[in-house]
């Protein structure tokens, strides 16, 4: 069994924020799998599904960003599923715009939301995927930046950005975080 989180914020209010594309990836991995996300548990909605013989979640958990452990605790705690089986697909200023960068483990580095996973898990050896949102231009404040749209020349490649991170959810499910770091990491 598999749990895929992405992370966000709810309410209409964070639609389509630089914050909000692992909801966004969420998203595209409920159409792909013809499942809905609307069942609230947990403290997030939640769809389930089976790809290729394995049980997958599909989570938005709605406790806002900087409490999502809370919601993948009781979810990790109460389905019985090995930390190895999350992915968490989240936001990254890191990362140049859309581009996307799968990493078996590691810190959280200045994300909220991964931050407090981490903490309520004790554990950060679980497959994330950052989603590349570019870094604010002088004179913006972090919070303010991640919670602002994108650019409307940004949202196509924002778009494929989103698509190849549901792409990379589901390469690790069939075969493995290693093969979806070959095929989808940033070259060079």
């Amino acid at each position: 069994m598999y749990l895929i989180v992405g992370l966000g914020n709810p309410g209409k209010k964070y639609d389509a924020t630089r914050h909000n594309v692992g909801f966004d990836a969420i998203d595209v991995l409920a159409d792909r799998l013809s499942v809905k996300v609307s069942k609230i548990k947990f403290k997030a909605l939640i769809g389930e599904t089976v790809y290729k013989g394995h049980k997958v979640i599909l989570a938005k958990p709605q406790t806002f960003m900087n409490l999502s452990g809370e919601a993948v605790h009781d979810m990790m705690r109460y389905y019985g599923i090995p930390v190895s089986n999350l992915i968490v697909i989240y936001d990254d200023f890191d990362t140049e715009i859309g581009k996307i960068r799968i990493r078996k483990s590691g810190s959280a580095g200045s994300h909220n939301g991964m931050k407090h996973i981490i903490y309520r898990l004790t554990d950060e050896s679980f497959p994330r995927i950052r989603i590349g949102i570019g870094r604010p231009g002088p004179g913006w404040i972090m919070a303010d930046f991640v919670l602002s749209r994108f650019d409307k020349e940004q949202v196509p490649v924002v778009i494929e950005a989103v698509k190849s991170a549901a792409d990379a959810a589901l390469c690790i499910v069939d075969s493995g975080v290693d093969l979806a770091m070959n095929r989808h990491n940033i070259k060079g």
